[in-house]
């Protein structure tokens, strides 16, 4: 089980890990040994995530999520598969929580009458100053 916050935790079965070679420095350890990590997270069937935290996972979440609703983390950061692994964990617990976490709504204000008076002038000001750049009609 994965805790990601107090009220949310990831049962195992949610996760899939597949283990895949790697590319980058290694030597040819890289083409004997998978050390890079693939999880595949089920977010779209999970009965522990509530839905606008799904919601809001799919948009941060962007191309690493699926047409079948689940979310795919990659790492091959390190030689080893058990860093890559706590890696691609910690990844998804800090997506989640970012994804639980409720934006503020906006409050609509409306600019004050100086505001408004002072953002009228300025623009009768440039106005005049454009209207100045006319052709000058001068005595030839």
């Amino acid at each position: 089980m994965l805790r990601i916050t107090d009220e949310i935790a990831i049962e195992d079965w949610e996760l899939t890990e597949q283990f895949i070679r790697a590319s980058g420095p290694g030597g040819q350890n890289v083409n004997k040994v998978a050390s890079a990590v693939e999880l595949r997270f089920e977010a779209e069937r999970s009965p522990n995530l509530p839905g606008p935290v799904k919601t809001r996972l799919k948009r941060l979440a962007g191309r690493r999520w699926t047409k079948e609703g689940a979310l795919v983390l990659h790492c091959d950061e390190t030689r080893s598969q058990t860093r890559n692994r706590d890696i691609v964990r910690d990844r998804l617990a800090e997506l989640i929580r970012q994804a639980a976490i409720k934006p503020k709504r906006r409050i609509v204000t409306r600019p004050t009458l100086g505001a408004r008076k002072r953002r009228l002038k300025a623009k009768k000001t440039r106005a005049e100053v454009k209207a100045l750049r006319g052709r000058v009609d001068g005595e030839d």
